[in-house]
């Protein structure tokens, strides 16, 4: 991953995507619901019981800002997925629709 411009430009196609300071690193967004994080160099995606498995199946680790939290809701997007944008767009896709199904009513 090259930063935050990199993946603006490669998820433009998704539209109204923003970022925000989030961890040290950057949060991404698609409109207010986000979907994204990127720390450290690496890029991470929300997933939920139909997505998780993609990650897991290919030995995909969930977002560990430090030693004492884990976000079990964001796994690392794997090597092959980043190098395909049109995988990556897919997998993003992906990854604001459980998102927005997490929200729910409540927010």
């Amino acid at each position: 991953m090259n930063g935050i411009d990199d993946i603006h430009d490669r998820l433009a196609a998704l539209g109204d995507i923003s970022s925000r300071p989030l961890f040290g690193g950057h949060g991404l967004y698609w409109g207010e619901t986000i979907f994204g994080i990127l720390f450290k160099g690496r890029f991470y995606l929300k997933v939920d019981e139909r997505s998780k498995g993609d990650y897991l199946t290919r030995g995909m680790e969930p977002f560990r800002p430090n030693e004492r939290q884990t976000l079990k809701s964001y796994f690392e997007v794997p090597p092959e997925v980043l190098g395909d944008p049109e995988a990556f767009l897919s997998w993003a896709g992906e990854a604001i629709r459980a998102a927005q199904s997490s929200a729910g009513p409540a927010g």
